[in-house]
């Protein structure tokens, strides 16, 4: 069984060491017309990392939808068919014509970045298509079911994240995790409450990423 990986509280928020604190990470951005997202992207998920940086860089997500949304979820977006997509289409099937290898290990705790996926039984995630935590607090109790379910092992600080900011821990060990919100947390809070047609908000929210460098 794989170990959820550490996490403490950083910038009034959750953050998750992945390795190294005095070890360098790769920053993108993520402008909507609700705010900025500042995302840091895990050391110890390098096939994701460094993919999401590519597609960046080409400015492939420049112009796509988070497409669906779902209020104490998460936000998901990363779709090319999105661009320019009237609101009769339906969303949530294109991508860049490959999947990545897994790297689970993470937990989904608030603003955590995930890899969206088809089922498959290798658990490969999606080439682009991409979603943000929002989720809700849960009790002990709940906490303790998604322990039994996963068969995982929180540990103190992350069952303390869960029960005080909140996340959707029924992904855990199904999807990777590959970075985390460290600004503009509220923005996902902002998404995942606009009105709705079905899961797709009604006035578009469209992103631009920009790749930020390291630090």
């Amino acid at each position: 069984m794989k170990k959820l990986i550490p996490i403490f509280a950083m910038f009034a928020i959750l953050s998750l060491l992945s390795c190294n604190s005095k070890e360098k990470h790769e920053y993108i951005e993520i402008e909507t017309s609700f705010g900025n997202m500042e995302i840091m992207l895990y050391n110890s998920t390098p096939g994701h990392r460094d993919n999401i940086v590519k597609l960046v860089k080409e400015k492939f997500y420049d112009g796509l939808l988070f497409h669906r949304v779902i209020d104490g979820f998460m936000i998901q977006g990363g779709d090319p068919d999105s661009r320019g997509a009237g609101p009769e289409v339906n969303l949530g099937g294109g991508g860049p014509g490959y999947t990545i290898p897994e790297e689970i290990g993470a937990p989904h705790l608030k603003g955590a970045l995930a890899a969206a996926r088809t089922p498959n039984p290798e658990k490969n995630s999606s080439g682009s298509q991409f979603y943000i935590v929002h989720g809700k607090k849960l009790s002990d109790r709940e906490i303790d079911n998604f322990e039994n379910r996963n068969k995982v092992k929180y540990n103190e600080e992350q069952r303390r994240i869960y029960k005080e900011i909140g996340g959707s821990p029924m992904l855990d060990m199904g999807y990777t995790v590959y970075g985390e919100v460290t600004k503009g947390l509220e923005v996902v809070d902002k998404i995942a409450v606009t009105p709705k047609n079905g899961e797709r908000p009604i006035e578009n929210v469209t992103m631009t990423i920009r790749y930020l460098g390291k630090k």
